[in-house]
């Protein structure tokens, strides 16, 4: 349950880390994201979360020995 909690914690500091150093740029970024069609908004969704499963996974095999 801690490595639970630790991974949210970390989750929202990973989240909130560019709108904290630039919050312009962000805000330029997100009126960009408006104007992609919902396919490509879904296939990076898609890969992202392929990704953060194979992060997981990859660290559970090294936290194993």
């Amino acid at each position: 349950m801690k490595l639970f909690f630790l991974s949210i914690g970390l989750v929202f500091i990973m989240e909130g880390l560019p709108y904290f150093i630039s919050p312009e740029k962000m805000k330029f970024f997100l009126s960009q994201i408006i104007n992609l069609p919902e396919n490509h908004l879904r296939t990076i969704g898609f890969a992202s979360m392929v990704t953060g499963l194979g992060i997981c996974y990859l660290a559970s095999l090294l936290l194993q020995s």
